[in-house]
């Protein structure tokens, strides 16, 4: 069973595998030692995510507000008023304010105090998204931390019930993709050595700012589901969960579905579907961290990829028109391999 959950903690990495070459926007910090250009050039970056941050506060949308709080969360020494708790506070308060305002939520608390997800947050959730499974799987994590182990057998089923997984981060991408447009980048943000402009750059923004979405502990849930053992109705659970994941709207999520359908499918021919189905899954994550990967030296490529999450839709549903935009199919070729995790 182990082996499964290696090859879930596999596609995890895969499906983050954008993060890296983002890292330094959603951090405020290079990897390495930078030079002085590339320290000034940081430096200008996060003065413009500021100005972002001060252009878009004073409005009332919850999805400006949202796109605000996205942007100052990992700024450091914000004024309280345009400071991330401030902001994701506002954008609750906000009419009109959907779920997945509440879901960024979840990530102003206290994680050195054991105080996260934010419980305010997560029971407003609980209320407004009871068909998510997406909401029972983080309540399911919180109650099996606290060692509530009945009412996380509970979470699990209602988990198994839902109709839909969503974590909202196609929602956090289009408000995003709408505010970096409200300033244009001043020219010492800009990297030289990247062809892509300003475009290319806000497209390296919204999309390493998305990396940051909470995410319900899936490997727990892949752990509780392979030690079930002789648990028919964990199993059944499971499975059921299984099936609302696989159309979830993040690769993880879908991940986690086609993995719990070949570990715990009693029919071999529904085992390596599912693996056949994980394959072209790990293919299509790939195949889409190359095309943002070159989204910094080819405007029309970013201005594209920024134009799909200005669509809304999901994570998954936004990968998928890309690599259709691309002309890149969603199976992968006969002979292509997974790159291995270092």
């Amino acid at each position: 069973m182990m082996r499964g959950l290696r090859c879930l903690v596999l596609t995890c990495t895969l499906s983050l595998a954008v993060a890296p070459a983002f890292a330094k926007t959603a951090t405020g910090k290079s990897q390495g030692t930078p030079d002085k250009a590339a320290q000034a050039r940081d430096k200008a970056q996060l003065a413009f995510q500021r100005d972002l941050v001060s252009v878009l506060a004073p409005g009332g949308d919850p999805l400006r507000l949202l796109g605000a709080a996205l942007l100052a969360r990992p700024l450091f020494n914000q004024t309280p008023s345009n400071s991330f708790h401030r902001l994701i506070e506002r954008a609750t308060q906000a009419e009109g304010a959907g779920a997945a305002v509440y879901w960024v939520q979840l990530a102003d608390c206290d994680s050195n105090a054991d105080a996260c997800p934010n419980a305010v947050a997560l029971e407003h959730l609980l209320g407004q998204a009871p068909d998510n499974a997406a909401v029972w799987l983080l309540k399911l994590g919180a109650d099996a931390r606290g060692m509530k182990q009945d009412a996380a057998r509970d979470d699990l089923a209602k988990a198994a019930a839902a109709k839909l997984y969503d974590d909202y981060t196609g929602t956090s991408l289009q408000a995003l993709a709408n505010s970096v447009g409200v300033l244009p980048p001043p020219p010492d943000t800009l990297d030289p050595a990247h062809p892509g402009g300003a475009v290319g750059m806000q497209t390296v923004l919204v999309f390493g700012l998305a990396t940051t979405q909470p995410q319900p502990s899936l490997q727990l849930v892949a752990k509780l589901c392979e030690n079930a053992g002789e648990d028919a109705s964990i199993k059944a659970d499971c499975l059921a969960l299984g099936k609302t994941l696989e159309w979830g709207s993040s690769p993880l999520a879908r991940s986690l579905g086609l993995h719990l359908r070949e570990v715990l499918a009693d029919d071999p021919a529904q085992q390596q579907e599912a693996k056949d189905a994980r394959r072209n899954l790990v293919w299509q994550v790939q195949s889409f961290a190359q095309l943002l990967a070159r989204a910094q030296d080819d405007a029309a490529l970013a201005q594209r990829l920024l134009a799909l999450a200005r669509n809304g839709g999901t994570e998954m549903s936004l990968q998928l028109a890309a690599l259709r935009d691309n002309s890149i199919p969603a199976e992968a070729p006969a002979d292509w391999q997974p790159r291995k995790a270092q």
